[in-house]
């Protein structure tokens, strides 16, 4: 304990040691280690002291230190209480302190925008959606004023929660362009083709005085980034992750734990992979595209239903195949669908080797419709799939790409939190 009563900061110059030279050093590697630390709390993958310890590769005071920095920054919550399990303290078998993130700390600002509209939520870490606005279904034609709304909504929600807001993150259905953070083709979206979405983003968070940084990404390349660190993709290497969304089709490819964004972000537009040459016309001016052979559209379309304007597209392909998957032409649409979708999974299996598919969206339902299918047209399609296969799993969590955009917004958190929060 320090002078006041509170636990030993590793920033304190005055922390007491047996040695001035072992506490100069121990704190030196407390500072370099906060946001590693920090990131193995925020993922699950150190629940306990003991865990945190091994993973860094530390000593148990330079570990006890770090989570009591990181505690009294209001980000990790440390309980010394026994009976919590995950790791034993020491050579004794006292019970290790259990760390978790803190539920009233600080929050990220997370929007998403699609063809059916708009949503903004409150995230902390460990992927938790704390509030959210009610969604908004209409999507004008001018970016700044459905940016400058969903952050209004935002906006809202940090004024009645009273939380400490580390930035913002944005997730839209278009490749977004680096440096430049342009959405390059908003394909469902009336917006004009290389809107700089960033930058609109940026001037409506810093215009509702909110502090932090501003950044955007792709919808699916967040949603990818948020299952890799919170849901089906924990652990894989390289993840490929492939969506419906509410139109289209994405695609996005984790590696080491990073996003595979290419030279200038526009990598893995997988919805003009070509899965059926004498299919739909696409957008993009070619025709039978993963992205009009795959979508919800597509779905509602080859089940021979007219979309109506109540709800999503996506919602009324969810409900029709959950309601009705024995109907004939909805079955047939569903066979129909998966062999598209099987087809252009092969291909992607064959040109990246991945070691996990995740699929989400009007895809994850498929997949629960009818597993063996997909899995064998995949297998049969792919050189990799006959000699073994790739496991093919659905996305677990709820608004991933909502928790991916406030990822953005928490990695200057994750990368040095005494910096970030200073």
């Amino acid at each position: 304990m320090n002078g006041n009563g509170a636990p030993p900061r590793v920033g304190d110059a005055t922390t007491p040691s047996a040695s001035g030279t072992a506490a100069r050093t121990r704190l030196e590697r407390g500072r370099g280690a906060l946001g590693p630390a920090l990131e193995l709390v925020h993922t699950g993958r150190a629940p306990t002291r003991a865990v945190l310890t091994a993973e860094l590769g530390v000593t148990r005071a330079t570990a006890g230190a770090v989570a009591a920095e990181l505690e009294a920054l209001g980000l990790i919550r440390v309980d010394s209480r026994p009976g919590g399990a995950g790791g034993t303290g020491g050579a004794q078998g006292r019970p290790s302190h259990r760390l978790s993130v803190a539920e009233d700390g600080p929050v990220a600002l997370a929007a998403q925008v699609h063809s059916d509209g708009f949503r903004a939520a409150l995230v902390g870490l460990g992927g938790r959606i704390v509030a959210t606005a009610p969604g908004k279904v209409t999507v004008s034609a001018d970016p700044a004023q459905v940016l400058g709304a969903v952050v209004e909504a935002g906006a809202e929600l940090l004024a009645e929660s009273g939380r400490r807001c580390v930035g913002a993150g944005l997730a839209v259905p278009s490749a977004v362009a680096e440096p430049d953070g342009t959405a390059l083709n908003p394909l469902h979206l009336a917006w004009p083709a290389g809107s700089p979405v960033r930058a609109i983003f940026a001037e409506c968070v810093k215009a509702a005085g909110i502090d932090g940084p501003a950044l955007t990404g792709n919808d699916v390349n967040l949603a990818a980034l948020a299952e890799h660190r919170h849901g089906a993709g924990r652990s894989a290497q390289h993840l490929l992750c492939v969506a419906t969304g509410h139109r289209g089709v994405g695609g996005a490819l984790v590696l080491d734990g990073r996003l595979h964004s290419g030279s200038s972000g526009l990598a893995l537009e997988v919805g003009h992979l070509t899965v059926n040459p004498e299919g739909r016309a696409c957008h993009c001016g070619s025709r039978g595209c993963l992205d009009v052979e795959a979508d919800p559209l597509a779905f509602l379309t080859a089940a021979g239903r007219s979309p109506g304007p109540e709800v999503s597209l996506l919602q009324q392909a969810r409900d029709l195949l959950r309601d009705e998957p024995a109907e004939p032409a909805v079955r047939a649409a569903t066979e129909e669908l998966i062999d598209r979708l099987g087809l252009g999974l092969a291909g992607l299996v064959n040109i990246l080797n991945p070691d996990r598919i995740i699929l989400g969206g009007l895809h994850r339902e498929l997949l629960y419709a009818d597993p063996d299918r997909l899995r064998a047209v995949v297998a049969d399609r792919s050189l990799w799939g006959r000699s073994g296969g790739v496991p093919i799993l659905p996305c677990t969590l709820d608004h991933n790409s909502l928790v991916g955009a406030a990822e953005l917004a928490w990695q200057p958190v994750l990368d040095d939190p005494l910096g970030a929060l200073a």
